[in-house]
């Protein structure tokens, strides 16, 4: 494993800022994750094991270079489903099996121009001092109906000296992969190390998952939550594929 190393988007498209966000990680067979992976990626692994997250958080201060936050379209929650994978160079990142947001004119602008699987959904993100709720309906495009409804209690940051290998394997990726117009393309992303906590998850109804096409998972997920990070966005570029 090649620990994930933070890059420099010297010409951002995008300014984000990923904000009150829990990572919740399953293991899963390493061949179960490569069907879901497109031609030219391969499935990351961990001491033998693929590992699938659901991340629910806010998205703040959206915005493109130049232009200030747009009112009713800078501010949204948010819940991913995630993998990660390495392209043929064997630079890391990520790969969305979904991506559910409660802004429409975002997941419409998202799956248009980036070909990534958004979809739109009534969501919340509320709670306050240790504790967070996220609610998480899908409304459109099916399957309808596919929920998220987390319950997460925070507790007390992780010293560096507490970080293992595999939370920097799972949390600290910058860059994404997606395929637009048959092509696989990659995204650099920047943004500062992610300040961790501890967490646990209180209450936890889920069906995004199994949405998304995985089996429903067997075990308790490994939890941290972030207070959040600003991040920048390059341009997609074509990512290399394999020889042959």
């Amino acid at each position: 494993m090649v620990s994930p190393t933070a890059g420099r988007v010297e010409r951002p498209v995008m300014y984000h800022h990923w904000s009150d966000i829990t990572f919740i990680h399953w293991r899963y067979p390493p061949g179960i994750v490569q069907a879901f992976l497109p031609d030219g990626l391969t499935v990351d692994t961990y001491e033998g094991s693929a590992y699938v997250g659901l991340t629910p958080f806010l998205m703040r201060g959206v915005r493109a270079p130049g232009l200030p936050p747009l009112p009713g379209l800078s501010r949204f929650p948010e819940t991913n489903v995630r993998t990660y994978a390495r392209d043929a160079r064997g630079r890391g990142g990520l790969w969305f099996l979904s991506l559910d947001a409660g802004n429409l004119p975002a997941v419409l602008g998202a799956r248009a121009a980036y070909g990534l699987p958004y979809y739109w959904s009534d969501m919340s993100v509320t709670g306050a001092g240790e504790r967070r709720r996220y609610r998480c309906g899908r409304r459109w495009p099916g399957p309808s109906g596919a929920r998220c409804d987390v319950d997460v209690d925070l507790g007390a940051a992780l010293g560096e000296a507490e970080r293992d290998g595999l939370a920097d394997f799972l949390v600290e990726r910058y860059r994404l992969f997606t395929v637009v117009a048959g092509r696989l393309v990659t995204a650099e992303v920047e943004h500062p190390r992610w300040p961790l906590h501890r967490a646990h998850v209180s209450g936890l109804e889920q069906g995004l998952l199994e949405a998304a096409g995985l089996p429903a998972p067997d075990h308790d997920p490994l939890v941290h939550a972030s207070p959040g990070v600003p991040v920048r966005v390059g341009m997609w570029r074509p990512a290399a594929r394999r020889a042959g």
